[in-house]
């Protein structure tokens, strides 16, 4: 029986909204434990990561907001992501704010040589703080990722970068600032825009994302930023972007996911309870996670 471990990061220090650091507590609210119970997984939770809250908002002279505690944060996330994966465990992190991606992969890559990422989210997140409009670091995990950042972000596990950049599928992106779409060219990231979803269909655009990850990665990390989806689907977000992914088009996503076995390691980020309609969107995350560990109709 293969046992997930589910990690709590209720972070919400890389951006400015108060209430994604409830995240956890409402996926958990939404049966998460019990769902993946029922499909005959071995479920540890190791509770939540301990956060707190300062005193001031610090948007020091890096232009990047609550450096040192977003930093500290993820080194204690990264060492017990790594923890997980050494048990042979498969690591499920539950956001918190985007900026907990940082910790998850410094955790994971650790153990793959080649770890590919599938990033499923309305924007791009590869700001550093010179192109960050907002200083906010849940803007900034991918880019921290391929090594571009302060070093006390890109250095989090001892090493970087963590992941390459051809590593990388972006799925759903419809709103990157100027500085990302220069970087994506730049560094050859696959990008899957809304355009592309709408056009191909979500079944061709995920048969093309196993098949690019499939042979040349070693292990596969899904990050999934509930804003991804449209917001009439997943109202309760920080920073939601009209047009985006549908519920049955991400269902089909995640079952083609549980198919080809692909995901070594996921987290489900950006659920805020406080912006949402009766728990609607850590509900629907669930009901995700259900269909990417196997959960089929018939």
């Amino acid at each position: 029986m293969k046992k997930i471990s589910i990690i709590g990061m209720p972070m919400d220090l890389g951006q400015m909204r108060r209430g994604v650091d409830m995240g956890p507590s409402a996926m958990r609210y939404a049966g998460i434990n019990e769902r993946l119970r029922n499909l005959k997984y071995e479920i540890e939770d190791l509770g939540d990561i301990p956060i707190g809250r300062p005193e001031v908002v610090n948007r020091s002279d890096t232009n990047l907001r609550n450096l040192e505690l977003v930093a500290e944060k993820n080194e204690k996330l990264a060492a017990q992501v790594d923890e997980v994966v050494k048990s042979g465990a498969f690591p499920l992190v539950l956001g918190g704010d985007h900026s907990i991606a940082i910790g998850t992969l410094a955790g994971v890559a650790k153990h793959y040589k080649n770890l590919g990422v599938i990033w499923y989210d309305a924007h791009g997140d590869l700001n550093t703080a010179e192109t960050s409009p907002s200083g906010n670091i849940h803007g900034m995990p991918l880019a921290v990722s391929i090594g571009l950042g302060h070093p006390m972000l890109t250095e989090i596990g001892g090493y970087s970068p963590k992941v390459k950049p051809e590593n990388i599928v972006i799925i759903g992106a419809r709103s990157l600032d100027e500085g990302e779409r220069a970087l994506i060219k730049e560094n050859g990231i696959k990008v899957f825009t809304m355009h592309e979803i709408d056009r191909l269909g979500m079944s061709k655009v995920m048969e093309e994302t196993i098949k690019y990850l499939k042979d040349k990665t070693d292990g596969v990390h899904l990050s999934l930023d509930l804003d991804g989806l449209d917001p009439s689907d997943a109202p309760g977000v920080g920073t939601p972007v009209n047009g985006g992914i549908s519920y049955r088009e991400s269902h089909l996503a995640m079952e083609m996911l549980a198919e080809a076995q692909l995901i070594t390691s996921a987290e489900f980020v950006e659920v805020n309870p406080i912006l949402d309609d009766k728990n609607k969107t850590a509900t629907v995350a669930v009901a995700l996670m259900g269909s990417l560990f196997g959960e089929k109709l018939l």
